[in-house]
């Protein structure tokens, strides 16, 4: 799971990777250039410390998420399209996290003069917007000529003149292409293509300490965070941080949360395997099957796949073990249509 921080700059997304992190990028403005930060952390998994507590593993290893801090959006890219390395990052990532302002702060100029958030959020969402449309109508274009030129599959161009019409005509009407319904086809088509508003997004407010969240009605998931000070905490020993979250009344740092919520941003699930080698939790997309669990793991056991042992974590962990959920009943042997549910402990039997 890869996931960019974008934002206007002075938003504070650096201050907001910092947090997530742990890191310590530096917060100084880049004023609209192309600068990148990237940390890859640990999913943090109460179930997979169990399973790790339960099994005594050599070894334990979590899911991990990449954040790219990605700054070089301003606002004055719309007009041509975004170009280059900027774009080529954005359309590598899984999804967005957008940073808005919300903080007040003499010393830290807002590029547009003051602080509004829904400004902000409808210029970036404007940004990306406008970037596929241009991208689009350049691809009309060629697709225009290809058929004129009389070359090539014409039935596959006349597929593809009418998806980008669509496309067209949804974007112009301001439609993120996220809540455009698409058939198999066309998402195998517009795959490699990098449209930036197919992407989910998520955007995160960013409050100074103890100012309350604006009220906003937005299309996708939003979240408020005191941003200055969940990096404060992030850069803390444990036990400082525990002592410093409670005098502020803060539950869980802003790492869980929002890793929480980038997983239901991008529809995805986890489970484990265990062993006396390893406890290991496992990415996938929620509605996958067996056989796709199976690939994500090795595609040797995709490939061989003959059978899925699966028992359902809090079945595993209420009878203590492999051998007392055999003996009950509840581990299943499941076919490579079987859907994997969110916790599940799977062993793949397979051959090659």
């Amino acid at each position: 799971m890869k996931l960019g921080v974008i934002g206007l700059p002075q938003a504070g997304k650096t201050t907001i990777f910092n947090a997530l992190t742990g890191e310590n990028a530096p917060t100084s403005a880049s004023a609209g250039r192309l600068e990148i930060h990237t940390a890859v952390v640990d999913v943090p998994d109460e179930r997979l410390e169990r399973l790790t507590a339960m099994f005594k593993p050599r070894k334990t290893i979590y899911a991990k998420v990449t954040y790219l801090d990605i700054a070089g959006l301003d606002g004055s890219t719309a007009r041509t399209g975004i170009s280059g390395a900027l774009l080529n990052t954005l359309t590598q990532v899984d999804g967005f996290l957008h940073v808005v302002r919300c903080f007040q702060e003499e010393s830290v100029l807002h590029p547009h003069g003051s602080v509004d958030p829904l400004r902000d959020i409808n210029n970036m969402l404007s940004e990306l917007l406008l970037n596929d449309l241009i991208a689009v109508e350049r691809k009309l274009e060629r697709l225009t000529e290809e058929r004129k030129k009389g070359g090539g599959d014409k039935a596959a161009i006349e597929r593809q003149l009418t998806l980008f019409e669509r496309l067209h005509a949804d974007l112009s009407a301001e439609t993120p292409l996220r809540r455009v319904d698409l058939d198999p086809e066309e998402e195998k088509i517009l795959a490699s293509f990098g449209l930036l508003t197919r992407k989910p997004i998520l955007t995160v407010l960013n409050l100074g300490e103890g100012q309350p969240a604006p009220q906003l009605t937005l299309d996708h998931p939003v979240v408020a965070l005191q941003g200055k000070l969940e990096m404060e905490i992030a850069q803390l020993p444990p036990e400082d941080a525990a002592l410093f979250m409670q005098e502020y009344g803060i539950e869980e740092p802003s790492l869980k949360r929002m890793i929480r919520l980038s997983y239901d941003l991008l529809n995805l699930q986890s489970f484990f395997t265990v062993g006396e080698d390893e406890c290991r939790a496992w990415t996938v997309r929620r509605g996958a099957t067996a056989y796709e669990a199976a690939g994500a793991i090795h595609s040797d056991l995709q490939r061989g796949f003959i059978r899925a042992e699966v028992t359902a974590y809090q079945d595993l962990i209420e009878l203590g073990g492999l051998a007392e959920a055999r003996t009950k009943g509840k581990l299943r042997l499941e076919g490579k249509e079987y859907i994997v549910k969110d916790g599940d402990i799977v062993h793949i039997r397979f051959s090659v």
